[in-house]
């Protein structure tokens, strides 16, 4: 059976870096995720007219649309480019984003924006860096790295290495604070682990010291104590912002108000940042948010069952990491606007407003796709069947 030339950019036989990335990328995840990042702009047009009313110096109605454009674009390219990477490049970038991030956090209490009462942003000219966004995909990679390492048996203290900076790295979110970003971490982290292949018994004693640190930061922290109790006690507290929310979810129904005419959202603090899926479920419906929904399934679910087949330990654990990574994420952010736990400063991956988000979102995707592409070798014996039972690459 031939290959139509018109049928595909590129030959099989072609050799070129990007021919060969053609062909062993996944292109479902890719077509998923370029799709959530289109309609991350498109939301971002039906939420800007009500966004900038909360800042009076911004006239221009769609200011935000034409960030998030922006945002997307960088975010989309840094996926494109970081797919084409090999493993040993993923590693690379990977490990140099995080020592970039942790430096800057250590920098944060000195030259850090408080926005809120946290420092976690530095300014950039008109543009706001969040660091542990890019913190969070590299310690992913390098603990599973590292992880790899200490299974191999010779006298790396792999295990040891990825705790020390994992540690190191939760210091530097609870200093900010940023206790949202800071469980995300820890149960990422969590799970890289236990794919490691740890022991049950050592999982059931990692899982005591999260819930112990838990309760600690219940008591510490008096925004996490004062969230908490508006989510147990509504009736008690003023719960203005999720009540609105919830609102607007509801009055979009099966099929939504239309473009442009949800009402609710003009009421809902950070609809473009935090609460973009009230904005997307009250103006296009039950049925766009079940599809939205649908698609990071997609991404996850996929993207597990393609890393699972993987023959290398380190890209096995890391690709399946940088996967539930994005789906925990998008799973606290929804579940915070459907009211299921309580409220939490964390974006909706590729789709909320923020460079530094989607940025590291793309790097993110980005790393996965290039740890689970077709090379020769990747994948163990039979996991992947090429459809026409040719060699994905010429030798």
């Amino acid at each position: 059976m031939t290959v139509n030339s018109y049928s595909h950019p590129f030959s099989r036989n072609d050799t070129s870096p990007i021919a060969q990335w053609w062909w062993t990328v996944d292109k479902g995840l890719l077509a998923a995720a370029s799709t959530l990042i289109f309609l991350g702009v498109a939301l971002s047009f039906a939420s800007s007219p009500a966004a900038i009313r909360a800042d009076e110096s911004i006239t221009d109605p769609f200011h935000y649309a034409w960030r998030m454009i922006v945002f997307a674009s960088a975010g989309g390219g840094a996926m494109l480019i970081a797919s084409l990477l090999s493993p040993r490049g993923v590693r690379r970038i990977a490990v140099l984003a995080l020592i970039c991030a942790i430096i800057v956090m250590l920098l944060l209490p000195f030259i850090g924006n408080e926005v809120k009462g946290a420092a976690r942003w530095i300014n950039l000219g008109p543009f706001g860096l969040q660091p542990s966004e890019f913190a969070k995909p590299g310690l992913i990679v390098f603990a599973a790295w590292m992880f790899a390492e200490a299974q191999k048996g010779q006298g790396v203290p792999g295990v040891s290495i990825a705790f020390a900076v994992y540690v190191l790295t939760v210091a530097l979110l609870v200093i900010q604070p940023d206790i949202g970003q800071t469980l995300l971490i820890t149960t990422t982290f969590m799970a890289v682990f236990f794919m490691a292949g740890v022991p049950i018994r050592w999982m059931a004693v990692l899982g005591g010291i999260f819930l112990s640190g838990l309760v600690a930061v219940y008591f510490v922290f008096d925004h996490v104590r004062d969230r908490v109790g508006k989510f147990l006690s509504p009736g008690q507290a003023d719960t203005y912002q999720i009540d609105r929310a919830s609102e607007a979810i509801s009055a979009g129904g099966l099929l939504g108000r239309g473009v442009g005419e949800g009402v609710m959202k003009r009421s809902v603090p950070d609809l473009h940042t935090d609460f973009i899926y009230s904005v997307a479920a009250e103006e296009f419906g039950l049925v766009f948010s079940l599809i939205l929904i649908g698609l990071y399934a997609f991404i996850v679910l996929r993207g597990l069952s393609r890393a699972m087949k993987l023959a290398d330990p380190f890209q096995q654990t890391a690709a399946a990491g940088l996967f539930l990574l994005i789906g925990l994420q998008a799973t606290i952010n929804i579940a915070v606007n459907l009211n299921l736990i309580p409220t939490k400063g964390m974006t909706l991956p590729f789709v909320s407003y923020g460079g530094s988000s989607m940025l590291a979102m793309g790097l993110t995707m980005g790393f996965a796709l290039a740890l689970t592409r077709r090379r020769p070798g990747a994948y163990e014996p039979g996991a992947l069947l090429p459809r026409n039972r040719r060699r994905i690459l010429p030798r």
